[in-house]
C-alpha cells in the first residue's frame, strides 16, 4: 500500500512539473528531436557523392544551416498566410452566400437564405475582437519557440564532441564508459532513424499534397501541405485534420460540392498511399508501439502541452520504448509497450 501510495505521488508530481514546466520543457524537448534527425541527416549524407568527402562538422553545420532557413521561411509563410486569408475572406463569404442558396431547395427549405441571414445567427454571435489579442501572443509565443528550438538544437550539436570524454569521466572509467557509449550510439542511431524515416515520410505527403492541391487549384496550397506534413506525426487524428483544412477551404473557395468532394478524395487517396504502403516498408520495426500505447501517449501529450504535445507524443513514445529496448532491465517494459512483443 506504501509503494502504490508513493507510486501515485509521484506520478500526480511528475505530471504537474510537466504540466508547469512547458514553456522551459516543449523547446528542449523538440530541439532534442530536431537534434536526431539533423545528425542522422547529416550522417546519410555520406553516402553522397561530394557531400559524402566533408568532414563531420562540416556537414552537421550544413544541415543545421539549411534547418534553421526552414524555421525562418516556416515562420514567415505561416505570417504571410494569414495576411493572404484576413483578404479574401470577403470574396469566401460571397461563394458560400452562393452555395447556400443554390442548395437550399435540396435541403427542403423553403425560404431560400442568405449569407447575410446565416452569418447573423452564426458568425456574428463570436466576438472577434476578443480573439486577436490571444491570437497575437500565440503567434508571438510560437516565433519565440521556434527561436529556442534552433538556439538550443545548435547548442546541442556543438557539445556533442565533448559528449563521449564526459560519459567516460562520469562512469569513473575507460570500460564502463565504453559500454556506457555503446549502448548510447545504438539508442541514439535507433532514435536518429525511426525520426528521420518519419520526416522523410512526412515531407513525401506533404510534396504530394502540394502537388494535388496546385493542380486542382486551391489556394494556399504550400501553407495547407506545410500543415498537412507536421500534423501527420499525430498518429491517426492527424491525417484527418490535415485533410480536414484544405477541404473546407476548397468549399468557400469554389462554392461546390463536387470541386470538395473532388479535393476530399485526391487527399484522401495519398494519405492512403503514404500511411498503407510506404510507411510500414520505410518504417520497419521502428514504429512497433501497441495502438493502446499510442492512444495513450496521445491522450497524456495532448492533455498536458495541446498541440504542441500532440505533434510530439509518437516521437517521444516510440524514442522511449527504443531507449528502454538498449537496457537489459528494462526491455520487458519495451516489449509491454510494443505491438507485437518483437523488439
Amino acid at each position: 500500500m506504501r509503494n502504490v501510495t508513493y507510486g501515485t505521488a509521484l506520478t500526480l508530481m511528475l505530471g504537474w512539473l510537466l504540466w508547469i514546466g512547458k514553456p522551459v520543457l516543449l523547446p528542449v524537448l523538440a530541439s532534442v528531436i530536431s537534434v536526431y534527425i539533423l545528425l542522422a541527416a547529416a550522417e546519410s549524407m555520406k553516402q553522397l557523392p561530394i557531400l559524402g568527402r566533408l568532414p563531420d562538422l562540416v556537414r552537421r553545420g550544413m544541415i543545421l544551416v539549411v534547418f534553421a532557413l526552414f524555421v525562418i521561411l516556416l515562420f514567415i509563410l505561416v505570417i504571410n498566410n494569414l495576411a493572404q486569408v484576413a483578404a479574401v475572406l470577403p470574396r469566401y463569404e460571397q461563394n458560400l452566400e452562393n452555395l447556400i442558396t443554390r442548395n437550399a431547395s435540396l435541403l427542403g427549405i423553403e425560404d431560400e437564405p442568405t449569407w447575410a441571414n446565416v452569418r447573423s445567427v452564426t458568425l456574428d454571435q463570436i466576438d472577434f475582437r476578443s480573439w486577436i489579442a490571444p491570437a497575437l501572443l500565440s503567434l508571438r509565443g510560437f516565433g519565440t519557440t521556434l527561436f529556442l528550438v534552433v538556439l538550443y538544437a545548435s547548442f546541442f550539436i556543438a557539445e556533442r564532441g565533448a559528449m563521449t570524454r564526459k560519459v567516460v569521466m562520469a562512469m569513473g572509467g575507460e570500460e564502463a564508459g565504453g559500454r556506457a557509449i555503446s549502448v548510447l550510439s545504438r539508442i541514439n542511431e535507433r532514435i536518429g532513424q525511426y525520426l528521420l524515416v518519419k520526416t522523410t515520410l512526412n515531407v513525401i505527403l506533404g510534396a504530394i499534397s502540394y502537388v494535388i492541391m496546385l493542380l486542382l487549384g486551391i489556394e494556399f496550397a504550400l501553407f495547407w501541405a506545410v500543415l498537412i506534413a507536421f500534423l501527420n506525426y499525430i498518429p491517426y487524428i492527424g491525417s484527418l485534420i490535415g485533410v480536414l483544412f484544405p477541404v473546407l477551404l476548397s468549399l468557400a473557395q469554389f462554392g461546390t460540392l463536387s470541386m470538395t468532394a473532388t479535393v476530399l478524395v485526391a487527399l484522401t487517396t495519398a494519405q492512403v498511399v503514404v500511411g498503407a504502403y510506404l510507411e510500414p516498408r520505410m518504417m520497419g520495426r521502428a514504429f512497433n508501439l501497441s495502438p493502446f500505447v499510442v492512444l495513450l501517449a496521445l491522450a497524456f501529450w495532448s492533455t498536458l502541452w495541446g498541440l504542441p504535445g500532440a505533434l510530439l507524443a509518437v516521437p517521444l513514445t516510440a524514442s522511449l520504448v527504443i531507449v528502454l529496448t538498449e537496457i537489459p532491465s528494462a526491455r520487458p517494459i519495451a516489449v509491454l509497450l510494443s505491438a507485437n512483443g518483437k523488439i
